[in-house]
């Protein structure tokens, strides 16, 4: 079968005083129907960009999709007019934001919140809207949910405000959900157990997901399928038992060896292991690799043309010019 969602040499670019900033540079991907496909790298790679293009929610000016296609269910979202494109905001593709405490509005009861979306996309009057809001919270392990639908978001703990995310992006049991960062700023606890309510509801629904993240533990721990990205490009992608076997990219064996490990015993004084330097700004990218002023491998191909992704391990991609 063809995926759900296939992105072919997505761009999208943001015009700066400084210059034209390539946060997403030529990004092919899929996702299959009931998967969830990581994405991982550090802050400012793209990610996020990346997952708010496929919903078009990129401020115009100073954003702009300058090409690619972006196909979910066989349909190029990048040719819907904006009226169909909020049909499927919502109904067959939801997101849920970064950080909840800005992403829900804190004058409107979270039951409320639920319910406008319900009540969009779904034939439902306003108290059976006000039900299935009160059910998606139930769904969700929020306690009482009837009485906890009439509070504020500033009455919620960060875990629980990110439930209420999670239950508005279920509600209309969409096909994909694009989620952002959805661990991020609670606690360990917190995190394992959102990342446990994501994978049951993506069981339950067989809703695909799109993990955004920068915590390698997450991919493992919820994906099927990774990519890694770094400065707007996928420069390795493939499974994720794959990936944390045989990493392939200097960029993601860098990131392997900066995770602590406890099985390998430490010794006084050993530090885990860094990778130099910073991305460079997207604005000023270097001819050749992007990784090049941080790669211990780096040749002189390396400086004078970007390499394309290949398959060395049969369905595992890397962009190296390593194993051209």
């Amino acid at each position: 079968m063809p995926p759900l969602l296939e992105i072919k040499n997505l761009k999208t670019h943001f015009a700066t005083a400084r210059g034209t900033v390539k946060a997403v540079d030529g990004v092919d991907i899929a996702i299959n129907a009931g998967d969830t496909l990581g994405i991982v790298g550090e802050s400012g790679c793209g990610k996020t960009v990346l997952a708010l293009s496929i919903l078009r929610l990129i401020p115009i000016p100073p954003g702009r999709i300058v090409s690619g296609q972006i196909l979910f269910e066989g349909r190029d979202l990048l040719q819907l007019k904006q009226d169909e494109m909020r049909q499927v905001r919502g109904r067959d593709i939801s997101m849920i934001f970064q950080e909840p405490m800005t992403s829900l509005n804190p004058v409107i009861r979270v039951g409320e919140q639920i319910a406008e979306g319900i009540r969009l996309h779904q034939d439902l009057s306003g108290r059976e809207a006000n039900q299935r809001a009160a059910d998606m919270l139930r769904l969700v392990g929020i306690p009482d949910p009837e009485i906890r639908a009439g509070d504020y978001p500033h009455q919620m703990s960060g875990g629980m405000r990110q439930r209420v995310m999670i239950a508005m992006a279920m509600a209309c049991n969409p096909r994909l959900m694009l989620a952002d960062e959805p661990t991020t700023a609670l606690d360990v606890t917190i995190q394992a157990q959102i990342i446990e309510l994501i994978s049951r509801l993506k069981i339950e629904k067989g809703t695909a997901v799109m993990l955004v993240t920068h915590d390698l533990g997450v991919i493992a721990e919820a994906a099927q399928q990774v990519a890694v990205m770094y400065a707007g490009r996928i420069v390795e992608q493939g499974s994720v038992s794959d990936l944390f076997t045989k990493p392939l990219h200097p960029y993601t064996i860098g990131l392997m060896l900066s995770v602590p490990r406890m099985d390998k015993k430490k010794e006084a004084g050993d530090r885990l292991a860094v990778i130099p330097g910073s991305i460079p700004p997207l604005y000023m990218l270097p001819a050749g690799c992007s990784f090049q002023d941080r790669c211990a491998d780096v040749m002189a191909v390396c400086r004078e043309r970007p390499p394309e992704l290949t398959a060395p391990l049969s369905d595992h991609q890397v962009r190296c010019w390593k194993y051209e």
